[in-house]
């Protein structure tokens, strides 16, 4: 099998830095493009990715975007030149991939987290051995082999670097509000947690046009941001001791939704606490102990569901589209939390990232 080489920001151990090196790519088969890519958003699962025991050499990324440079057989959907974003990799032939739930596919955990492609094999090489593969695309690199199913046709006057992360974490938080809570105009909602995902499903409360928007969190500078993002209201936690109590006060009575982004225990009761009688919490990270936690009392005595989902429950063929109109309608303003770096600047968008010091950032390869 041909392979070409290209260049890969590559982890030889958990605690490395990324390494900007030559690796081998192999060339797309059945229902896989090429695609060269453009930009790549960071994620906290791509810090997750390291450490679930995944052999290394490891190249990550998951939130890639780029054109498409070479198609295999029996792709019909995407064509040489097209724009597109990736998003997570499915088998496409389980139960619930055949019956529309594509973000719950059996297989999920297994090809997205289990080091290869969507076929069930690596692309990537270095020296003649296998390197391990993240979400089925391994975007912190020069170019990548897809399956095409998992790739979303965008236009091409859009900036890469913005949509790029509508492929996993801006997907997640939007879809969140817009495809699983679906909240009318006359419901309330508190969102725990002011990073891309948080800040997304602000922007989708406000699409949505939820009567009362509520951001939680410790940064007095993520909280302006997400006020001119859509919320209405603001609770510093590092401020306001009674967060559960300020939340019921705003609302006269608790929020119809709580979404929790942290994975934080303590932020997560607080969520669960901050909805009123029936109220709906989805919990979108990976979470802790929580503390003191009852279910008699905190979820069949007021009637409350607790959700966890995946990917904001969102078909990204059909979803991501819409965001990318939302977002060139001037109504889903995602370019407000994305801050580039280069790809050579890797290490430190990661920094910056896991320091909270940018909302969303994205490396572009551009050389």
């Amino acid at each position: 099998m041909k392979r070409m080489k290209i260049k890969a920001a590559v982890l030889h151990a958990p605690d490395a830095p990324y390494a900007l090196e030559e690796v081998e790519l192999a060339e797309p088969q059945s229902g896989e493009i090429l695609v060269k890519v453009v930009a790549s958003g960071l994620c906290h699962t791509d810090e997750f990715g390291k450490t679930i025991g995944l052999p290394m050499p490891l190249v990550l990324g998951h939130e890639g975007a780029g054109i498409v440079e070479k198609v295999g057989e029996n792709v019909h959907d995407i064509e040489v030149g097209d724009h597109v974003v990736f998003s997570y990799a499915t088998c496409g032939w389980c139960k619930n991939c055949i019956s529309g739930k594509p973000y719950y596919c059996l297989r999920f955990n297994a090809i997205n987290f289990g080091g290869v492609g969507a076929d069930g094999t690596t692309k990537l090489f270095q020296n003649g051995k296998p390197v391990t593969m993240f979400f089925g695309q391994s975007s912190f690199a020069t170019h990548c082999v897809l399956s095409a199913r998992n790739a979303v046709r965008v236009d091409k006057d859009v900036d890469l670097a913005v949509v790029a992360p509508f492929g996993c974490g801006i997907q997640t938080g939007a879809g969140a509000v817009l495809n699983v809570l679906k909240p009318g105009m006359e419901d309330t909602i508190a969102v725990f947690g002011c990073g891309a995902v948080g800040m997304s499903a602000i922007m989708a409360a406000a699409v949505a046009g939820c009567e009362k928007i509520i951001a939680v969190g410790g940064n007095p500078e993520s909280l302006k941001l997400a006020l001119e993002l859509g919320a209405t209201h603001t609770v510093n936690r590092k401020e306001v001791e009674d967060v559960v109590g300020e939340i019921h006060r705003i609302t006269d009575g608790g929020v119809n939704y709580a979404i929790d982004t942290s994975g934080n225990g303590a932020m997560i009761l607080n969520a669960i606490r901050s909805t009123g009688y029936n109220g709906t919490i989805l919990t979108l990270a990976p979470t802790g102990v929580i503390p003191d936690f009852n279910i008699g009392a905190e979820v069949l005595m007021q009637m409350r569901t607790i959700k966890g989902i995946d990917e904001g429950e969102s078909i990204p063929k059909t979803f991501i589209p819409r965001l990318v109109r939302l977002y060139r309608e001037g109504r889903f303003p995602a370019d407000r939390i994305v801050t580039k770096f280069s790809f050579a600047e890797i290490e430190r968008a990661k920094r910056a990232s896991n320091a909270g010091q940018v909302i969303k950032a994205v490396v572009t390869m551009d050389e």
